[in-house]
């Protein structure tokens, strides 16, 4: 059935009911893909329609709120602590509570929706795997669409492939991990469905779908609807997220709270809010998670303005940094306070096939986690499953046999945290040698997203959209405050342009003419170069990615 027939058909269903009937406002404009009918069947159309029709209306307003806090602190105003929500942190209150399976966190795979990925990464070594629909996902329609088929046959447990060119076939294990849905960010749209002629919020299409095809079958597991929501600004933009989850759990007669949701804090603006995102969720939400490194691309785009801001390189810029380790002990004491869990940062690493390279790189996932550990977050992330061993040894020996989770840690005896420790300035040097790594890696990840894949591994690291997101906006920072690289060269646009052109040179070499001439090299440095040179910074550098997208 086309997307054409499948619209035709659901509106058909709805034109069949009594005349006071609505007919539907959604259109599907995406092309078929295989299976589609299964996911945008009758029912979750209808969800999807009300979940528009009731919350589709109040994203723009709360981007807009985001552009009016973010002209204030451009004209030179600096985050801090809500006045108004004093109360709210001061106040003795706690979060509903946390199911069975999600109190034990020390270990969690991220990846993306690909079939092959989800069966690794459940079968892991890991508590818990988050399937992104967001920052390893490049939303192509297909992509999005069998991202749902997939996560579907996961939870009913059979799920299967075979690997085309080895044969090799993977299944379940018995005892899979827990798993956790990643939407969209509210900045971001699917523009393959409208309602009433607008591109509905993809986060909400995301919610929608994985919702309703397995919301069933994880109850009836013990397990539930359990969701990851990234990119939040602010606790009026949760408690939108909290009035979807209270919609449809009284439209499925579900008992409140039962949809349950980790919220990353990976904005600099929604450090100063976590007590009010957890009072604002706090029937649904169980977790605040550190994620760093788009937490240090938000620190950039926020303080844009600032002069005396500016981050030196990305490499320097480490989790021991006093303004990173206080984001880090500040989110483990609120959390605590409140009876969630605080999970920790990604582990980006991947295992090297060299024993010796391999050694080094675990002794620095070691070394992170431990930190993290140490501070008393519950668990952690990590992007590869060759690195689940490690980690979980590490919060092994910290959590102990005897309990699932680190919320005993409260952190009272820590000097009270300032807005000045949030907002401190990063020490370190801006290195040409730094510079050019920044563009060689933006390039490559950019030239991958626009060919549909948003999980890259480059240089011995798993990357999403934030590696790119934080070089790109580096360099645009040091450009337009007109700062010099420790060699002294002044960073402008033409130096950047120039190297830039040297780089792609670089990287035509590194992979090879045939890998190069085959790709989208030419058009990702373009994109590169536009949203790096421009005099107003682009929020985001998957809007104008997801333009070039294929459908």
């Amino acid at each position: 059935m086309t997307a054409e027939q499948l619209v035709a058909q659901y509106s058909k269903n709805e034109t069949e009911q009594p005349q006071s009937a609505k007919q539907s406002d959604l259109v599907i404009n995406g092309p078929d893909i295989a299976g589609q009918e299964q996911i945008l069947n009758s029912g979750a159309l209808a969800l999807l329609e009300s979940l528009c029709s009731q919350f589709a209306g109040d994203v723009p307003q709360l981007l807009a709120k985001r552009k009016e806090k973010q002209a204030r602190i451009d004209a030179g105003e600096l985050p801090d602590f809500l006045p108004e929500t004093r109360a709210i942190r001061d106040g003795d209150w706690a979060i509903r509570g946390i199911p069975e399976d999600l109190t034990d966190r020390r270990v969690e795979i991220t990846g993306p929706v690909d079939r092959k990925m989800i069966i690794n990464a459940l079968n892991a070594n890991v508590k818990v795997f988050m399937a992104d629909f967001e920052d390893s996902l490049a939303p192509s329609w297909q992509k999005v669409i069998e991202g749902q088929i997939n996560l579907r046959d996961a939870v009913r447990g059979d799920i299967e492939f075979t690997a085309p060119a080895t044969g090799k076939q993977y299944k379940l294990n018995p005892d899979p991990a827990v798993l956790i849905a990643r939407v969209r960010g509210l900045h971001l749209i699917e523009k393959h469905i409208e309602f009433k002629g607008t591109a509905i919020p993809g986060g909400l299409f995301d919610f929608a779908m994985y919702f309703y095809h397995n919301y069933h079958q994880l109850l009836a597991k013990n397990s539930g609807p359990y969701f990851y929501i990234p990119k939040l600004e602010s606790h009026i933009e949760a408690r939108w997220w909290a009035k979807v989850f209270a919609f449809v759990e009284e439209r499925f007669c579900l008992k409140p709270g039962t949809i349950k949701c980790t919220c990353l804090i990976e904005t600099l603006p929604a450090v100063f809010e976590m007590d009010e995102i957890l009072y604002e969720l706090r029937s649904n939400i169980v977790a605040l998670n550190c994620g760093r490194w788009d937490y240090i691309f938000s620190y950039i785009k926020t303080l844009k303005r600032h002069a005396d801001r500016v981050l030196p390189d990305r490499q320097a810029v480490t989790m021991d940094t006093n303004f990173l380790s206080a984001y880090s002990r500040l989110l483990i004491k609120t959390c605590h306070k409140r009876g969630a869990l605080a999970m920790g940062g990604m582990a980006a690493f991947i295992p090297a096939k060299d024993e010796a390279t391999n050694q080094q790189v675990l002794q620095k996932v070691r070394g992170d986690k431990e930190l993290e550990a140490r501070n008393g977050h519950d668990g952690t992330w990590v992007a590869h499953p060759g690195l689940a061993d490690t980690a979980m040894a590490i919060f092994n020996d910290y959590i102990g046999g005897d309990k699932t989770n680190q919320l005993h840690i409260t952190r009272d005896v820590d000097a009270p945290i300032r807005a000045a420790d949030l907002l401190e300035p990063c020490d370190g040097e801006r290195t040409e040698a730094g510079m050019r790594l920044n563009i060689r890696i933006a390039v490559q990840y950019i030239e991958a997203w626009i060919q549909g894949n948003g999980c890259v591994p480059i240089y011995g690291l798993m990357e999403d959209a934030a590696t790119a997101e934080i070089s790109r906006t580096s360099i645009w920072q040091w450009i337009q405050h007109g700062k010099s690289l420790s060699n002294g060269k002044l960073v402008t646009k033409e130096l950047f342009r120039n190297m830039l052109e040297e780089e792609l040179v670089n990287v035509q070499n590194e992979l090879g003419e045939e890998r190069y001439q085959s790709g989208q090299f030419a058009k990702a440095a373009e994109l590169f170069e536009q949203i790096t040179t421009s005099d107003e910074l682009v929020d985001f550098l998957t809007l104008p990615g997801y333009e070039l997208l294929t459908a």
